[in-house]
């Protein structure tokens, strides 16, 4: 075998280097951490790859897959590439509906379902998913008592492949040669948020490429632990996780459950991580509250120090230098306070943060530089295989999501949208060369460049400014333009606020808000001050939330142009839900669904009314639910 085209051959290649003598994988079980060689992996993943090929899996078809981050994931996802398959993620909490969608658009010969919850959605859509030969779990707990030989266990395919090895040796290493770089390792199917998702077909070219163009940027050695705990069914994982895992030899770690995963993090304490934007928010929130209830001494360290970790992190971003006194103080604060707050973060060891899926307020970027991390904001796409764009070290502007990665380009077009070119850019959508065509423009030379759909610009610097969705950058009657996702993401750095819809078009004269309150945060908020409440309803609608909430509403305001900022809004009943199709499972809003689901409150918000009657369905402490009629208050700024 010459040179490394796809990720298995990379794959190959480090279990062939290391063996025995190094440490691929580790998972934590019954509250041990199990560790794995690579040559103990190799022999997992081909044992699983024969397995599928018994079984009837032809070169060219797919695999779909549902569940947690095991290791069994990984050797599944490696050996279905081993055997020619490219494999199809879904999120764990999708249900049988979309789980049927994207099953039957993909074509899918097979499924992998970690467990008795994923088997059972399966088994639920059996009749409507005939292509599917066989499901193949993992996690045989509830399962003992199944009578279905359409489910077969994780280590019955590897005994069958086996079986395999000892009648032809050499089979593994002949499947492995036979993938090319530009067979179609994964479909990736998008969020949705415009209608029916399509599928990202994504070749190993591009998926070794998303690895080499970040690698100079921020290498990965065989010394450095990533911890897997993004949705696999996102592009995310794969590209920070698995991807660099083969290509550069970094121990992949599997939390206990997802449930364990921070204390997971800290216990392992890895070099790089990568999380959403979404849990960045939710980690400064929660580091709020917690510093609420700490004593008298460690808010003083608080007040005290996080003003001068501000300072040195803005003299970093502008490259000014530190004086000396900046320095010790500084030093002392890190002594005190950053160093064990990284500590409890799991953070100690790192070098670089990223930060994905969604831009990132400078308000959260600047506070994690304050507190010593790394953050770097990445900008991208599921059809550029992840990133385009990176914060280098040394070089971060807040408002910016980075300067293009070594091999990628980006343009401007006429009507501001940016546009991507490079390696990582996708082979087209699965069975939709109409799509294809529409988001892949083709240059005389041959240059293929993705459509975002993004607005943007490029500064001075070769800084890349996201500014936010072309079809969603709005116009008021008062002529002025705003941002909805800028909005929403400053409003979010509350840690008292969950969700937000910023709402404003050419037929309103201003801006308003349908805000989703944090329940956890702002409850524990009111039992620390005695207010009661009952259910999220409730407490939504208690006089001292309201104030709550429009302080920070106010704070927000200050920093946009008086003509676009929240003159009204509505704490909302109820959450933002995924099931009810309000937004997606990775929690981007679907606008025009709740426009028109929540018309009604909208337009409160503009005809002057203070109350309006909603029919809301609440949960109550003790687990029932029941639907009940109440008002909903229309506050101003």
């Amino acid at each position: 075998m010459g040179d490394p085209q796809t990720v298995p051959q990379y794959f190959v290649a480090m279990a062939q280097k290391f063996g025995h003598q190094r440490v691929a994988v580790r998972q934590k079980k019954y509250g041990v951490w199990q560790e794995f060689t690579w040559q103990e992996c190799y022999d997992q993943v081909e044992s699983f790859a024969l397995g599928l090929i018994v079984l009837g899996l032809q070169r060219g078809e797919q695999v779909c897959s549902i569940g947690d981050n095991d290791r069994e994931y990984l050797w599944g996802y490696l050996g279905a590439q081993v055997a020619g398959a490219a494999v199809v993620g879904m999120y764990t909490d999708a249900i049988p509906n979309e789980m049927k969608y994207i099953v039957n658009h993909s074509d899918a010969t097979f499924a992998l379902a970690k467990d008795q919850e994923q088997c059972d959605k399966f088994l639920d859509i059996q009749a409507d998913i005939p292509l599917v030969k066989k499901v193949i779990y993992w996690d045989e707990r509830g399962l003992w008592n199944y009578d279905n030989d359409w489910l077969i266990s994780f280590q019955e395919v590897q005994a069958l492949g086996r079986e395999l090895a000892a009648k032809e040796p050499d089979r593994f290493a002949r499947e492995v040669a036979l993938g090319q770089a530009d067979d179609v390792a994964m479909i990736c199917y998008t969020s949705g948020t415009t209608g029916l998702p399509k599928g990202v077909m994504l070749t190993h070219h591009n998926l070794i490429a998303a690895a080499a163009t970040t690698h100079p940027i921020d290498p990965r050695t065989e010394n450095d632990n990533h911890v897997s705990f993004l949705p696999m069914g996102w592009i995310a994982e794969p590209v920070f996780g698995i991807v660099p895992h083969c290509y550069t030899g970094m121990i992949m770690n599997f939390p206990e459950e997802p449930e364990t995963v921070r204390e997971n993090i800290r216990e392992i304490a890895p070099q790089n991580l990568a999380y959403s934007a979404r849990l960045w928010e939710n980690l400064v929130g929660l580091v709020q509250v917690r510093l609420k209830d700490a004593n008298w001494f460690n808010r003083k360290l608080y007040e005290i120090f996080l003003p001068i970790g501000y300072q040195v992190a803005e003299k970093k971003i502008n490259k000014e230098p530190l004086s000396l006194g900046l320095k010790l103080q500084y030093q002392l604060g890190d002594w005190l306070l950053f160093a064990p707050l990284r500590n409890q973060l799991g953070m100690s060891r790192i070098r670089s943060a990223y930060t994905a899926g969604a831009v990132l307020s400078p308000d959260h970027l600047r506070f994690f530089h304050a507190v010593g991390i790394n953050l770097k904001q990445i900008y991208g796409s599921t059809e550029v295989a992840g990133g385009a764009t990176l914060h280098r070290d040394g070089d971060i502007k807040y408002a910016s999501v980075g300067i293009p990665n070594p091999e990628m380009k980006i343009r401007v077009a006429e009507n501001g949208e940016l546009q991507i070119a490079g390696p990582t850019v996708m082979k087209g959508y699965y069975k939709d060369p109409e799509n294809t065509a529409k988001d892949i423009l083709v240059d005389e030379d041959g240059t293929r460049w993705f459509c975002t759909g993004d607005a943007g610009y490029i500064d001075e610097d070769g800084h890349v400014i996201f500014q936010d969705r072309v079809k969603n950058m709005l116009r008021l009657a008062n002529g002025e333009i705003f941002s909805p996702q800028f909005i929403e993401g400053r409003l979010k750095f509350s840690p008292y606020i969950r969700d937000v819809m910023a709402i404003g078009d050419p037929t309103r004269d201003y801006v308003t808000a349908l805000i989703i309150l944090d329940f956890d945060n702002v409850g524990h908020w009111a039992e620390q001050n005695r207010i009661g409440y009952t259910t999220f309803t409730d407490l939504a609608q208690k006089s001292e939330v309201h104030e709550l909430v429009r302080g920070a509403v106010i704070e927000v305001n200050k920093t946009l142009p008086e003509g676009a900022r929240i003159r009204r809004f509505v704490l909302m009943h109820k959450e933002f839900d995924a099931d009810e199709a309000e937004m997606t499972r990775s929690r981007k809003l679907r606008r025009d669904v709740l426009a028109d689901r929540y018309g009604e409150i909208v337009e409160a918000m503009y005809d002057g009314r203070e109350l309006i009657q909603v029919k809301a369905m609440v949960k109550y402490q003790d687990g029932s639910e029941g639907f009940i009629d109440t008002q909903i208050k229309v506050l101003s700024v």
